[in-house]
């Protein structure tokens, strides 16, 4: 399971991450994805770590959460959709 973290500040850093989570057991993954044009950070991450119990524990305790001035959104992250367009969408020219 992959844990979906929303709502962060843009001054938040992978380290700041495996910090926080580490309180809940050992982290795995950060990502911190960032905007491609700016390489500004999107105020979202997504964090895995090595058992689920401890995933759990840390989105029921951390949901809500008031860290570095803002309220933290954690949950399950959903799986990725594919957002490539096909040539249905583009429309048919023959």
């Amino acid at each position: 399971m992959t844990i979906y973290v929303g709502n962060l500040s843009y001054q938040a850093t992978e380290a700041d991450l495996k910090s926080v989570f580490a309180d809940y057991g050992e982290v795995k993954r950060v990502v911190l994805p960032t905007d491609r044009e700016t390489g500004r950070l999107r105020g979202f991450a997504f964090v895995d770590m090595t058992e689920d119990s401890q995933e759990d524990k840390a989105i029921t305790e951390l949901d809500g959460a008031d860290w570095m001035g803002r309220q933290l959104r954690v949950n399950k992250a959903k799986p990725r959709e594919d957002n490539r367009r096909d040539d249905n969408r583009r429309g048919s020219w023959g």
